[in-house]
C-alpha cells in the first residue's frame, strides 16, 4: 500500500527540499539518509542508510540507529516483511533499551504478517517496558481474536483470484498498486480505481513509493460480463495530473465526482487538497478545488459524499483532531454553497492513529479503515451506524473482508438486492500480482432447510400422507404432507432468517404432535432435522397416572392435579378428539355406593379438566363402580409382590393373594380412572378471551365465566396450601398473608431452571450474577410467562427468591389481591374471588 503513504503518511503541504547533488569530497552518507529521511523519501533513504551502515566500522551506537532507521523505511513504505527481518535483528542485540518502540513496531511487523502468536510475545515485552502505552495491551487483543475469526469466518465470500471470479482478469490489477474502487454508475457495470501502473502520467519516479505517481482510471463490464481493459478516467488530461490523483466518489447521479489531488511541481512537493468535477455528456469539467479550512499546511483527500451532496466526509491532519488522520464532516445548506467549518467525528469514531478511507451508505452507514482499533492486521475495515447524531461503537467487518494485511477502500453496490462490492487489500492471496489489489466481495445469503421424517410410535414404520402445518412468526402457514417414506421437507424459499416456526404433525387416527425450530440469531447456513413419532389413539381405555382419593371422597386433590397434565396436553394438541373419563372403585361396599362414588369421582375430573380451559362438550364423565376390574396390561410390582401381564384382578384373584398388604394393593390397582377416545371430529369453539388494559408488561388475568374458585387445604395459624401452576408445571403453593411478593426457595426455583420450566434469559438482570454454584442467589428475581391459579391465567409474573422460607413457594395477601379481592370460605374448604 505503498501509494497509500505516498498520498497521506509521506506527502506534508508545504515541504519544501532541493534535491541536493551529495557533491562534497568527503560524502556523509548518514547525513545524506537522514536528509532523505525527513524529506519522506523513504525509497532513497534506505539506499543511503544501508550505505552508511557500511562504511561504519567501530562505533556500534550508529550502526545501531542506521539499522533502526532502515527498519522504520521499510515500515513507512509498507513493506512490512523486509521490516520484521530489520526489527528482529534489532531485538537480538536489545536495541528496545535504547528505544522500546522498536519492541511494538516489531509486534506490528509480525502481526501483519500473520505471526499472531510471535508478535504477541513482542507486545508483551512492550507492555513490560512501556505500561501505559495502550497499543501493548491493543496489540495483544488483536493477535488473540484475529485466528478466532479466521476460524469463524463471516459470510461475506471474497473473489480467490482478485476479482476472478467476476470475470476481471489481469487488466484490471497490474504489477503496482491498485486501490480505493468505486462504482460509476447506477447499475454497477463500470468501476473507477486509483492506479500507479506504468505509463500512469508523468515520466518520474515518486521516492516516496519507489512507483510512478497514481492517476484515476475506468474499467467498463461487457454484455457477457467481461471487464475491459482500464483506461485513463478522462482523454483530456484535466484529472489526471504529473502528480497523485486518486481516492474519488461519486454523487447521486454520478456526474459530478469528488477525488484526492496530492499536486508536483519540479523541485516541490504540493500537498493533497480535495476536488470537485462535473460531467457534461462525456467529457469531465475542469476540477475545482473544495474549500474545507484556512490552513494551507494540513492535508484533506479521501472524500465521500451523501445523496444531496450536502453533507461531505473526508480525512484530514488538521488540528482539533484525536491523533493523527481523523475522519472529518463538513455541511453545507446548497449544493451551490461552500462548506461550512468542518466538524471531527469525534473519539467514538477517531483514534490516535489513522483512520482513512470513508464510504457513506445510504446517508447513516459509514465503512472506514483504522489501523488503531483492535483488529486483524494494518488497515483493518469498520462499519458504524448513525442514529440521530449519534455513531454507533464501530464493528469490525472480521475475517474475510479483513485480513492481517492492510484492507481499505470499501464500496458497494448502489441499489442492489445482494450485499456485494469492492474493497483493496494488499493480502498475500493466490492471483495476487501486485502490492494493493482490487477485490470483489458478497454477503452470502442464509439458507435453510427444514425436513424430517414422520413414523408410527408402534411400528416404527414411516407414516406416508401425514400434515405438516408450518406457521412463522412472520405470519406465514404452509402445509404438506409426508411421501411414501414418510419424509417431508420445507427448503431455502420457505424456511427465512430470523424467523421461528411451529410445526404441528397431524393424522387421522393418531395423537397429534408439535414441534418448533428457529432461525433468529443464526449466522451460518443450516439443514434443520426434526423428527416426528405420532401414537396411534387406542382403542382400549388408558390408565392415568394414580389419583387417590380419601376413603369415601371424591374430590380431587392439588397434589394429584398434575396426573392429568399429560392428558391435558394430548386435548390441547388434538382440538378435534372428545373422551369419555371413566372411574373405578374396588369390589368392597354396596354396586350402588360403588356406582355413585365412581361417578362423582370421574365428575370431579372432567371439572378440572374444564377449569383448565378443557370445552365440556368434549368431556363425558362415567362411574363404572366396581363392573369392570382390571386387567394388568404390563407387568407391575406393589408390596414386593409381582402382577403379571394380563391378570385379571377380580375378587377370586385377589382373595388367593398371600397377604393382607398385597390384597389391599390389588384393590387400590382396581381403583383407577381411565379416558378412552369416543370421537375425532369435534368441532372447536372459537375462545374469547378477557384481558385487562394495563401496561404492556402488567399481569394479564383470564377469568372463567363460572364462579371464580378453587379448592384449598387449610393449615395452622390462618395459612393454606392451594395448587398452582408455573409455566405448565404443576405445583403447590403456600398461602401467608403478610408475604409481599410471590416467592419461592432458591431450591425450588434451581430445580425450575434445572428441568427446563424456566431458563437464564428470565432473570432480571446479569444472569451470570445470580446463578452462581448451581444455585440460586437470594434476592434474584424472575418472571414467569404462565402462572395459573384456580380458573385465573396470569403472565408475566415477577418471581422473588428468599431463603428461608417455610415452604418452597409462599403467596400472600398482596399478591393474591392483583388478582382481585377475594373471601375464604373455611366450611367449604375454597377461596372465592370477587
Amino acid at each position: 500500500m505503498k501509494i497509500l503513504r505516498s498520498l497521506f503518511t509521506a506527502l506534508l503541504l508545504g515541504i519544501l527540499f532541493t534535491n541536493p547533488s551529495f557533491a562534497q569530497q568527503k560524502r556523509n552518507y548518514s547525513q545524506e539518509a537522514d536528509q532523505a529521511f525527513e524529506d519522506k523519501m523513504f525509497n532513497l533513504a534506505i539506499e543511503k542508510y544501508e550505505k552508511a551502515y557500511s562504511k561504519v566500522k567501530s562505533n556500534k551506537v550508529e550502526k545501531n540507529r542506521l539499522l533502526f532507521q532502515i527498519s522504520e523505511c521499510y515500515r513507512l513504505i509498507n513493506d512490512w516483511k523486509k521490516a520484521e527481518g530489520q526489527y528482529k535483528r534489532l531485538e537480538k542485540i536489545s536495541y528496545f533499551k535504547t528505544n522500546p518502540l522498536s519492541l511494538l513496531y516489531y509486534g506490528d511487523a509480525l502481526k501483519i504478517n500473520g505471526k499472531y502468536e510471535e508478535a504477541i510475545v513482542q507486545y508483551n515485552h512492550y507492555k513490560e517496558i512501556a505500561p501505559n502505552d495502550p497499543r501493548g495491551d491493543i496489540g495483544v487483543e488483536s493477535c488473540t481474536i484475529a485466528p478466532q475469526w479466521k476460524d469463524n469466518p463471516t459470510r461475506y465470500a471474497l473473489d480467490k483470484d482478485t476479482l476472478k471470479e467476476l470475470n476481471a482478469y489481469k487488466e484490471i490489477n497490474s504489477s503496482e498498486d491498485d486501490f480505493a474502487p468505486i462504482i460509476a454508475d447506477e447499475k454497477g457495470k463500470s468501476i473507477v480505481f486509483t492506479s500507479s501502473r506504468e505509463n500512469s502520467t508523468g515520466a518520474r519516479i515518486d521516492d516516496w513509493t519507489g512507483q510512478n505517481f497514481s492517476d484515476l482510471y475506468i474499467t467498463y463490464m461487457s454484455q457477457k460480463g467481461d471487464w475491459s481493459t482500464p483506461v485513463f478516467l478522462d482523454d483530456q488530461n484535466v484529472i489526471n495530473t504529473e502528480g497523485n490523483e486518486g481516492t474519488a466518489t461519486f454523487a447521486n447521479k454520478y456526474n459530478t465526482m469528488y477525488f484526492t489531488r496530492c499536486g508536483y511541481e519540479k523541485k516541490k512537493v504540493l500537498g493533497c487538497q480535495i476536488f470537485k468535477t462535473e460531467k457534461k455528456g462525456k467529457v469531465w469539467g475542469e476540477p475545482e478545488p473544495v474549500k474545507l479550512g484556512v490552513d494551507s499546511t494540513k492535508i484533506y483527500g479521501h472524500p465521500s459524499v451523501s445523496k444531496d451532496e450536502l453533507t461531505l466526509y473526508f480525512v484530514s491532519d488538521m488540528d482539533g483532531g484525536q491523533g493523527g488522520r481523523d475522519i472529518w464532516v463538513a455541511k453545507r445548506t446548497k449544493r451551490n454553497k461552500s462548506f461550512e467549518t468542518p466538524r471531527n467525528l469525534g473519539p467514538t469514531i477517531n483514534t490516535p492513529g489513522d483512520e482513512m478511507f470513508p464510504f457513506l451508505r445510504s446517508d447513516s452507514i459509514l465503512y472506514y479503515s483504522s489501523n488503531y482499533l483492535p483488529g486483524m492486521g494494518g488497515l483493518d475495515i469498520f462499519r458504524t451506524v448513525k442514529t440521530g447524531d449519534k455513531w454507533s461503537k464501530p464493528e469490525n467487518l472480521k475475517y474475510p473482508i479483513n485480513s492481517s494485511a492492510d484492507d481499505f477502500g470499501i464500496c458497494f453496490f448502489p441499489n442492489s438486492e445482494e450485499e456485494k462490492g469492492y474493497l483493496s487489500s494488499n493480502r498475500r492471496a493466490k492471483g495476487v500480482k501486485g502490492g494493493d489489489d482490487i477485490y470483489s466481495f458478497i454477503r452470502v445469503p442464509l439458507l435453510f432447510t427444514l425436513s424430517g421424517v414422520v413414523k408410527d410410535d408402534r411400528t416404527l414404520q414411516p407414516l406416508a400422507g401425514a400434515n405438516i402445518k408450518m406457521i412463522g412468526s412472520n405470519s406465514t402457514s404452509i402445509e404438506l404432507k409426508t411421501d411414501n417414506k414418510g419424509y417431508y421437507k420445507f427448503d431455502e424459499t420457505q424456511i427465512l432468517p430470523e424467523t421461528s416456526y411451529e410445526l404441528t404433525v397431524t393424522k387421522e387416527g393418531y395423537f397429534s404432535d408439535k414441534g418448533r425450530e428457529t432461525t433468529v440469531g443464526l449466522q451460518n447456513n443450516k439443514n434443520f432435522i426434526l423428527d416426528f413419532v405420532l401414537v396411534p389413539i387406542p382403542v382400549k381405555p388408558i390408565i392415568l397416572p394414580e389419583i387417590l382419593y380419601d376413603l369415601a371422597k371424591w374430590d380431587l386433590k392439588p397434589q394429584y392435579q398434575d396426573s392429568l397434565q399429560g392428558l391435558i396436553t394430548i386435548l390441547e394438541a388434538n382440538p378435534t378428539l372428545t373422551i369419555e373419563l371413566g372411574s373405578h372403585t374396588d369390589t368392597r361396599a354396596s354396586d350402588t355406593y360403588n356406582d355413585t362414588l365412581s361417578q362423582k369421582r370421574a365428575q370431579s375430573v372432567v371439572d378440572y379438566l374444564v377449569s383448565r380451559g378443557i370445552d365440556q362438550d368434549r368431556l363425558l364423565a362415567k362411574g363404572y363402580g366396581e363392573k369392570v376390574n382390571r386387567v394388568i396390561n404390563k407387568e407391575i410390582v406393589r408390596e414386593g409382590f409381582t402382577f403379571p401381564e394380563g391378570t385379571l384382578l377380580n375378587d377370586e384373584y385377589i382373595n388367593k393373594l398371600p397377604s393382607k398388604n398385597i390384597q389391599e394393593a390389588a384393590h387400590q390397582l382396581n381403583r383407577r380412572t381411565e379416558f378412552r377416545v369416543l370421537s375425532m371430529n369435534f368441532v372447536p369453539k372459537p375462545k374469547i378471551d378477557t384481558l385487562n388494559k394495563g401496561k404492556a408488561n402488567a399481569i394479564q388475568i383470564v377469568t372463567n365465566p363460572n364462579e371464580n374458585s378453587f379448592t384449598i387445604t387449610p393449615g395452622e395459624k390462618e395459612t393454606f396450601t392451594a395448587g398452582i401452576y408455573l409455566n405448565d408445571f404443576a405445583d403447590v403453593f403456600t398461602y401467608e398473608k403478610a408475604v409481599v411478593n410471590f416467592s419461592m426457595s432458591p431450591d425450588k426455583a434451581f430445580y425450575m431452571l434445572e428441568k427446563g420450566f424456566i431458563s437464564k434469559t428470565d432473570f432480571l438482570g446479569d444472569a451470570t450474577k445470580v446463578l452462581l454454584e448451581g444455585k440460586v442467589v437470594d434476592k434474584a428475581k424472575f418472571v414467569l410467562k404462565k402462572v395459573r391459579i384456580g380458573t385465573n391465567d396470569l403472565q408475566n409474573v415477577e418471581v422473588t427468591v428468599v431463603k428461608d422460607l417455610k415452604s418452597p413457594i409462599v403467596l400472600g395477601d398482596a399478591f393474591l389481591k392483583t388478582i382481585g379481592n377475594y373471601t375464604i370460605d373455611k366450611e367449604k374448604n375454597k377461596l372465592i374471588f370477587q
